[in-house]
This record gives C-alpha cells, sequence and structure tokens, in this order.
C-alpha cells in the first residue's frame, strides 16, 4: 500500500498503525519513544495520516461531565483539588438530588451533547446507596438517547456488571502517569488498582476510558512509559483522555508547577497525542483539562494530529474551560462536526434499551458545541 506518497510494505504499514491490519498490542517501549521523539513536524503528519485512515478528521466528539459529588476524597492524588488531603478553595459538597442532574443532562442534550458523564470523589464506588443512585441516573440518562460515562473511582466485577446492565457506555479510569513516576503521584491507590479496576470494566462490557496528565513533574520518558502501557493492554481503551495539568494552589504538584512558573506546552501536547493516535490508531483521543490555556491555532494543530474527543462548556469542576461561543466559533472556522451516539468506537456498546429509543435528528450537529451545562471534572482521578 502507498503511505505519505511511498510504496511500502503490509508489515511496514501495520507497524504504524495502518488499517491494514488491527491495532497493535505488542508496542515496544523503546518503539515508542522512538515515535514521540520524532521530528514534530513528521510526527503530526505520521499522525495525522493514520488518523484519516481510521476516522472522520472533522468529526470531533463533544461530551458534558457533571460531579455529582464534590471534594472530601480520601485519596491523596497530588494534582486534585478535591482531596481531603489538600488545603484547597473546594469544600465537599453532599450527592447531587436526582432531578437536578436529570435536569442538567436535558439541557446538555438541547444544547448538542451526545455524551454524558457524572463524576463522583470517591475513592471508590463502595456504598451501595449512593451506587444505586448512579445505576438510577445512568438508567434514565440513557433512556434520553445519550451516551452515558461515569467515574466513580475503583470498581468491582459485580458493580460494573450492574452499571452496565443498567445501560452504562463507558467508563473512565485513569491511569494518570507511568508506573514508575505513579508512586510520586499518588499513594493511596496502586497502579495494579487501577489496571484492575480497568480489566473490570472491560469484562463487564463496557467502553474503557483511560488516559493520564501531563504536567505532573513526570519526565517524557514517563509520558512515553504511559503511552506504551495503555497500548499494550489486551485490547487498547476506547477512549484516551490527554490532560494538561490545571494548577490548583493548595495541591502538591499544582504548587510545584507554580513555583517553577512553567507548564504544558502545546507542543507537550502535541508529542502525547500523536504518539497515541499512531499506537492506538482507532481509539478516540480526548483534549481534555488544560484545553482553557491552549490557542485556537494550537489546537486545530492537535486536531489534526489526532485529538476527536472535547469537554465542552464554560467550566470545569474547579477550573475554567473554554467558554461555549468560543467553542463554537472554533468549530465553524476549523469546519468541525459533532459526533453522533454510538457510532464509530462506541457503535458496539450501544445498550439493548436503546432500541426503544428514536432518532433524535437533533444529533446531527454539524458546526455547534455543547453549551455551558454542569461542571467537568478538571484532572479527573
Amino acid at each position: 500500500m502507498k503511505r505519505f506518497g511511498l510504496q511500502v510494505s503490509n508489515t511496514a504499514a501495520r507497524r504504524w498503525g495502518s488499517t491494514v491490519a488491527p491495532p497493535r498490542c505488542d508496542w515496544t517501549k523503546d518503539e515508542v519513544a522512538k515515535i514521540y521523539d520524532m521530528p514534530l513536524l513528521d510526527l503530526m503528519h505520521k499522525a495525522a495520516s493514520v488518523h484519516r485512515e481510521n476516522f472522520d478528521s472533522n468529526e470531533v466528539q463533544q461530551a458534558t461531565l457533571l460531579s455529582l459529588k464534590t471534594g472530601g476524597c480520601t485519596e491523596d492524588c497530588g494534582y486534585c483539588s478535591q482531596s481531603s488531603k489538600h488545603k484547597t478553595f473546594v469544600k465537599p459538597s453532599k450527592f447531587l438530588e436526582v432531578d437536578h442532574v436529570l435536569e442538567k443532562a436535558r439541557k446538555a442534550k438541547a444544547a448538542g451533547s451526545t455524551r454524558f458523564c457524572m463524576g463522583t470523589a470517591w475513592r471508590e464506588a463502595g456504598k451501595k446507596h449512593s451506587f444505586n443512585r448512579v445505576v438510577h441516573l445512568v438508567k434514565e440518562v440513557s433512556a434520553m438517547g445519550m451516551e452515558t460515562c461515569c467515574t466513580l473511582g475503583m470498581l468491582t466485577k459485580d458493580q460494573a456488571k450492574e452499571l452496565r446492565e443498567a445501560g452504562l457506555t463507558a467508563y473512565n479510569h485513569n491511569l494518570d502517569t507511568s508506573r514508575e513516576h505513579y508512586p510520586n503521584v499518588v499513594s493511596t491507590r496502586s497502579y495494579d488498582e487501577r489496571l484492575q479496576t480497568v480489566e473490570n470494566v472491560r469484562e463487564a462490557g463496557i467502553s474503557v476510558c483511560c488516559g493520564g496528565i501531563l504536567g505532573i513533574d513526570e519526565k517524557e520518558e514517563d509520558r512515553v512509559g504511559l503511552i506504551h502501557t495503555l497500548a499494550t493492554l489486551p485490547e487498547h481503551p476506547e477512549s484516551v483522555p490527554i490532560n494538561a495539568l490545571v494548577a490548583v494552589p493548595g495541591t502538591p504538584l499544582g504548587d510545584r508547577q507554580i513555583a517553577k512558573g512553567g507548564m504544558v506546552t502545546w507542543m507537550d501536547m502535541i508529542r502525547a497525542i500523536a504518539t497515541a493516535r499512531i499506537v492506538m490508531p482507532k481509539t478516540m483521543v480526548r483534549l481534555s483539562a488544560g484545553r482553557k490555556e491552549f490557542s485556537v491555532s494550537e489546537q486545530a494543530m492537535m486536531f489534526y494530529c489526532g485529538a476527536n474527543s472535547i469537554f465542552t462548556g464554560d467550566q470545569l469542576l474547579t477550573t475554567a474551560n473554554p467558554e461555549f461561543m468560543a467553542d463554537a466559533k472554533m468549530f465553524t472556522d476549523l469546519g468541525l462536526k459533532g459526533k453522533v451516539p454510538y457510532t464509530g468506537a462506541t457503535a458496539k456498546f450501544k445498550p439493548s434499551q436503546w432500541d426503544d429509543v428514536e432518532d433524535d435528528e437533533s444529533f446531527a450537529i454539524k458546526t455547534t458545541v455543547v453549551g455551558s451545562v454542569g461542571k467537568v471534572q478538571a484532572n479527573a482521578c
């Protein structure tokens, strides 16, 4: 087949994540590092080519994320403003009322969102009463004709099955960073515990959303290590969020970044996004927290080399996000369109109860984005 104007073998095409063969799960860390370290323009070109082989390059998924229970988490994640271990401006809140959440979901759908994500500041989904409320919400939101996603901390196999039966589309549980750097970030939950939750989600038949954060005092080899871990799972995550740390005063890693005066650059983001796109060619790559820090031109380059999912709305849980009108103009200027639910990477995760949900033309959005609906987790655990 031809790639980049040259005739190459199927073996070489497969090496770069081509559609000629199924995605690889046997990447070596050295291979991933060599891709990550390519000259930037060459890396972008290869990633853009792989992206266009596997996706509509102008289609970007839009999701709304609402915090059901904010603050008071017993974990000590060094980047998180919701940890009870850190003194930040975030104050613990009670679980939101069901009717309030459903109203937020209806507004999100009316504004054009095709996925509604619900998060809690929990170490694990352990309390039966609260977990049952989440299950109920998943059923209700799914019945509206939206994809649903949850991020509730660690999850058992039985809990994952219960969420799947309720109609849950996806579950987010990030690895944050490389295994080697992880102990410098979190001490209250092990790397293997995170991987076990990912495995439980996969076994239940739920789409896996799993990524990490740049700017948490990691080295470039840690970024390579994170991507290598994700790309060598038995099956690639359907979604990989790439977050740029939003430094919140009072968090250890936030304070450290503020003191250093540095921040994640657009080139850092492009290297991570492009490398993820090449080694996981059929995965949705989400441009997640920290997007407000990048110009439209910088975001355009990220979309060009493989990012095809964003959170929209003017506020993340505790930090700012690009305002609705700014996103709407960006979509128009770049010729972007929204992703219809349960198409592409999520088609096989359509719940059986969706058979009774009528098609809704409001999802066929071409150049508009989700409005300011609810709040979204920043630097999600």
